[in-house]
């Protein structure tokens, strides 16, 4: 009798153990490249719930517990009927891209390279909206008449003045001391001035030798440079003349002083200057300054003791210490040479025309 029993029991044993052959492998083995339970690669793959129900009654836990059954997966025609059996090749996941990864990058699908456009800034278009003069509609037209009629003085149209000594010096030489100066003043704007300039020179216990006035209209050609026009009047030496003027003023290129002027006298001769000087800052208060002058003649004028060419030639330096810019006393030296004709009749006077003086003097303007 026990051995009927026991034969009936193994007959019925027997679909069931077929029907789980695949499962009773290793998990490399039912599953192809599929890792063990602990470590389940088909984590996220949808598993259809009908394929899982025998296993769960036949072996009493799940090897798929935890598996995503979603149902987003179950549709996907890959994994809805997965089955692997004891002679089913590997099957790659490698190229599957799980859903929860995606859904978890919050720059999914933004366009983070370089031509990102960047928000440009200005004023709101209300900002245009308004009337033209927003000050009319709060005073009345008698003070904004007022406040416009200010404006170009003071906005470039204002007229002020300046005057100034350049030179105010002592020329100590062998045998001979002499002064020198040299000043000009203006009035004026930015456009025009009128200019007053006067420079002269003579020796210490003696007589007046050179001086000279010029009244000059002054007109911008450029932001450094004015032409200059206007009328000269020597008062030394005699006999006096009368002198047209025409002549350019300003700051060449590295701030370098330039002034040039041609004069006709009123007797016919043409005579010319040209003065060049640099500011070389050596600190904020001490200045060195080298200065250039050269007089030309057109011809010879022998009762002013001037000769034809190159006439004579001034070059010196000068140090300076600005107190306050308004105040510099400086000291310096100048060689002083005469060419042609004109020391000719230098040396006839008894004068020397190659010399080196040693100067004393201050620099003013107010």
């Amino acid at each position: 009798m026990k051995t009927l029993i026991t034969l009936a029991t193994l007959l019925a044993a027997t679909p069931a153990v077929a029907q789980h052959q695949g499962h009773n492998q290793p998990a490399s083995e039912a599953h192809g490249e599929h890792a063990a339970p602990t470590a389940d690669s088909h984590t996220g793959h949808g598993m259809m719930e009908s394929q899982h129900d025998g296993h769960a009654q036949d072996q009493g836990t799940d090897p798929h517990a935890d598996h995503n059954i979603s149902g987003e997966d179950q549709g996907n025609p890959d994994h809805s009927t997965h089955q692997a059996g004891p002679g089913d090749p590997p099957m790659d996941h490698s190229g599957h891209q799980l859903d929860a990864v995606q859904s978890s990058d919050p720059h999914q699908g933004h366009d983070m390279g370089p031509d990102t456009a960047i928000p440009q800034s200005g004023p709101p278009p209300e900002a245009f909206t308004g009337p033209d003069h927003a000050a009319d509609t709060v005073f009345p037209p008698e003070v904004m008449a007022e406040a416009r009629a200010a404006l170009p003085a003071e906005l470039g149209g204002a007229t002020h003045r300046f005057f100034g000594i350049d030179r105010l010096e002592a020329q100590i030489a062998e045998g001979e001391d002499g002064y020198v100066w040299e000043a000009g003043a203006w009035y004026g704007g930015d456009i025009d001035k009128f200019w007053i300039k006067s420079e002269g020179e003579g020796e210490f216990g003696g007589s007046l030798e050179e001086a000279e006035i010029q009244a000059l209209w002054s007109h911008a050609i450029g932001p450094y440079f004015d032409v200059q026009a206007g009328v000269r009047y020597d008062i030394r030496p005699e006999p006096d003349r009368a002198h047209a003027v025409l002549g350019i003023q300003g700051l060449a290129p590295y701030f370098f002083e330039i002034d040039v002027a041609g004069f006709l006298s009123d007797e016919g001769d043409l005579t010319a200057r040209i003065e060049a000087e640099y500011d070389q800052r050596i600190t904020q208060k001490l200045i060195l300054q080298p200065r250039v002058e050269l007089n030309l003649a057109a011809q010879d004028i022998p009762e002013l003791g001037i000769g034809s060419g190159l006439s004579d030639l001034e070059a010196g330096l000068r140090l300076r210490y600005e107190f306050v810019p308004e105040f510099a006393p400086y000291v310096g030296v100048e060689w002083q040479r005469q060419f042609g004709d004109t020391a000719d009749f230098t040396r006839a006077a008894g004068g020397d025309p190659d010399r080196i003086v040693f100067l004393a003097g201050v620099k003013l303007w107010f």
